[in-house]
């Protein structure tokens, strides 16, 4: 084995060690078991709401805990492998899995720094178009599709709930869920504004172009919040779908729009057949905002008191330029790519995972 292949292994090693000392593997083992016990209990199904937060608890802890043992097998096995590929003549075999190790428990490593509040939800996400008229309204489809390009190259399913089409190009607004486990705590590293420089494909003289989109990330509200919605605080509208250049795409009055009176929040769906079902979609992204929004005034109140930092990272927090030259840089942790293209496509990882680390190291100084 090379010192070089050695040296890694031994890194990896000590970096998986560090995350089991973090997730507490016997805390892990010791939770399936009560959950396991509870799942038997022929009396859960009694109470449904607690049932099915007992049986979701207990398949993200298995999941947890078999992912973290399945790594520490792969790495105890690699010498092994390098052992035999000294005496084939042929490593391949034995540095791809080293490979894949290598991004297994580096991602893994970025998933234990999210410890916060809502960190581990799925992700609810508001995109909207900005300053720079048809380029900003397709720079915004633009976004939408790298985010669910990278959803669907990792596994986890996307529902649109509502899009507003702009008149030329591109949209005005979208709103859509990412499931899966620890998407809000990944993805609310990519909330602001996200910049595109490019030579406009709209504009007839060739001139280049600076556009805006606007990227929220909210929190997935779950049965166990305590976000109340009085009837009286809310106004319900009813309005037909359209697609794009205002194409019908619904017979009914099913799309609905709801406005909460007191903050003036407006939500909309209209991704599902019934009325009923586009109602109970856009009360549920309501419930995200208004979560949101309770978490930023319990910051802000900390913030006043002294207890923490700036609450925001500056409006603008990343330039994607095709124009004159080829770059995606953050303007938040300087990390960059010079493939814009591959980005786009939703090749976003290395992004995120500076993100978080960046989160991280603002968050350490803040307490420090």
């Amino acid at each position: 084995m090379q010192p070089e292949t050695s040296s890694t292994i031994e890194h990896l090693d000590t970096t998986l060690t560090t995350i089991e000392k973090v997730v507490d593997l016997d805390e892990l083992a010791l939770r399936v078991r009560e959950l396991e016990q509870q799942a038997a209990d022929p009396s859960l199904w009694d109470d449904p709401d607690h049932a099915q937060q007992v049986t979701t608890e207990l398949s993200s802890v298995q999941a947890k805990l078999r992912k973290v043992t399945d790594l520490r097998s792969r790495i105890d096995d690699l010498p092994i492998m390098y052992e035999l590929a000294e005496e084939e003549g042929d490593s391949s075999v034995a540095d791809d899995e080293l490979a894949s190790l290598k991004a297994a428990i580096e991602s893994l490593e970025v998933t234990t720094m999210l410890s916060g509040e809502y960190d581990e939800r799925e992700a609810l996400i508001n995109i909207r178009s900005g300053a720079g008229g048809i380029d900003a309204a397709d720079w915004a489809e633009m976004l939408m599709r790298m985010y669910t390009r990278w959803a669907e190259k990792h596994g986890h399913k996307v529902d649109v709930y509502d899009i507003s089409y702009a008149e030329e190009a591109g949209i005005k607004s979208a709103t859509f869920a990412i499931h899966g486990d620890y998407m809000y705590g990944q993805l609310s590293v990519e909330q602001g504004a996200h910049r595109l420089v490019r030579i406009s494909p709209f504009d007839n003289q060739g001139r280049r172009q600076t556009s805006f989109a606007e990227v929220e990330v909210l929190p997935v509200v779950e049965k166990t919040d305590s976000i109340d919605i009085p009837d009286s605080e809310i106004r319900v509208d009813v309005f037909r779908s359209s697609g794009p250049g205002g194409q019908s795409v619904n017979t009914t009055d099913s799309a609905v729009r709801i406005t909460h009176l007191p903050t003036n929040i407006v939500v909309s769906c209209q991704n599902e057949k019934s009325q009923i079902q586009n109602k109970a979609s856009a009360m549920a992204v309501l419930q995200s905002k208004l979560l949101e929004r309770k978490r930023q005034e319990e910051k802000a109140e900390m913030d006043a008191l002294g207890a923490g930092g700036n609450a925001s990272w500056g409006n603008q927090m990343r330039s994607y330029v095709l124009h004159p030259y080829q770059m995606v840089k953050d303007l938040r942790t300087n990390y960059e790519v010079n493939d814009p293209a591959k980005v786009l496509d939703g090749d976003i990882d290395g992004f995120l995972e500076a993100g978080i680390r960046w989160r991280m190291a603002e968050q350490n100084s803040e307490s420090d």
